[in-house]
């Protein structure tokens, strides 16, 4: 097992008005930015870096100006070939200059993806989008019953998108099921950026726990997927979808494999009378003071199935004060309802 931080770092670096409450808050704010967003291709030797006042505007060549982000102005250095944080440093006249000598006067276009007046990135023709609203639509069609952990220490939702990236962190709180004798729920962390920062990817998990911190504790059966925005980038939703729903089929196989345990268990009696009950519970290693006081919280006879005994054990431990015997209690309980799935039952004559 292993313990998950990419939910940890996301909740430590995102502003306030980049968190969002539900996936459909996430989803109605990515549509909105993909039908305010245009991409068209221009010829780098139209472009040009214009100074206006103390900052950098871009214009294509057709009279428009446009604002460069912090991204997009990073991906014009790149595109120039020039050190952004020297550019940094010079005045915009300056900086207007280098850039005239140094953007590449080749044929090939390149990808504006603008928003208004604002250039959210600038792309070669190696680059394919994949929009965020695409991704998160995705989840709402396949990731159901899932939703966002609880808030963390500084409100983080684990539901994030800005200008750069968008990152969902979803689980299942009803999904809890036992692998080997232990409790975990199914979970997964999604990412994309539509303006080049980042892969689009997947991992999905079971766990046991997650603080507030959004750290994932004693993770188990990781699975990773990454993809890079090239040219076949929109097969990854498949790819994503596959994944998920394979979560989701683990999810419901194990679930139901639970509850026909619990069933079996609500339909199977320990014995006759409180006294076998009493000896099959002893032959299970629980101790006669823990087993009497388990068969008195079931009350009158005909209560003393191996789930009623259960159910009372789990409530006892939760009253014991000492932190050792809380968590023997709970393993006796779990070791117990585990005979219900089991045909014979070494020490206990179950009869149903």
């Amino acid at each position: 097992m292993t313990n998950l931080t990419s939910a940890h770092r996301e909740l430590f670096r995102r502003a306030p008005d980049e968190r969002f409450p539900t996936l459909q808050a996430l989803s109605a704010h990515c549509r909105d930015r993909k039908e305010k967003s245009v991409d068209r291709w221009v010829p780098p030797r139209a472009l040009r870096a214009v100074p206006a006042s103390e900052e950098l505007i871009l214009s294509t060549g057709d009279g428009e100006s446009l604002r460069m982000s912090d991204w997009s102005f990073t991906q014009l250095c790149s595109l120039a070939k020039v050190s952004k944080d020297t550019v940094n440093r010079l005045s915009a006249d300056t900086a207007a200059k280098v850039f005239g000598e140094t953007i590449p006067k080749a044929a090939k276009p390149v990808q504006l993806f603008t928003e208004g007046p604002e250039l959210r990135s600038l792309h070669g023709t190696g680059y394919t989008r994949l929009h965020n609203a695409d991704v998160v639509s995705m989840l709402q069609e396949f990731a159901v019953d899932f939703g966002p952990p609880p808030a963390g220490m500084n409100g983080g939702t684990g539901l994030y998108a800005g200008e750069q990236d968008m990152f969902c962190f979803l689980v299942d709180p009803t999904g809890w099921c036992e692998i080997e004798g232990e409790s975990f729920a199914p979970g997964f962390f999604v990412w994309n950026s539509e303006v080049g920062k980042r892969s689009v990817g997947v991992s999905t998990f079971w766990f046991q726990a997650v603080c507030q911190n959004h750290i994932v504790w004693d993770a188990t059966e990781v699975v990773d997927f990454t993809r890079k925005h090239t040219g076949k980038v929109g097969e990854a939703l498949a790819d994503i979808r596959r994944i998920v729903l394979a979560l989701v089929e683990k999810r419901d196989e194990r679930r139901d494999g639970f509850v026909k345990v619990v069933r079996k268990a609500m339909a199977t009696k320990l014995g006759d009378d409180a006294e076998e009950a009493l000896k099959a519970l002893q032959a299970q290693g629980i101790t006669r003071a823990l087993a009497k006081r388990a068969i008195d919280a079931c009350g009158i006879q005909g209560r003393l199935t191996l789930f009623s005994v259960v159910d009372a054990l789990t409530r006892i431990a939760g009253e014991l004060t000492n932190a050792g015997e809380r968590l023997e209690a709970d393993e006796r309980a779990g070791r117990l309802l585990r005979l219900a799935d089991e045909s014979e039952a070494p020490g206990l004559q179950l009869a149903a």
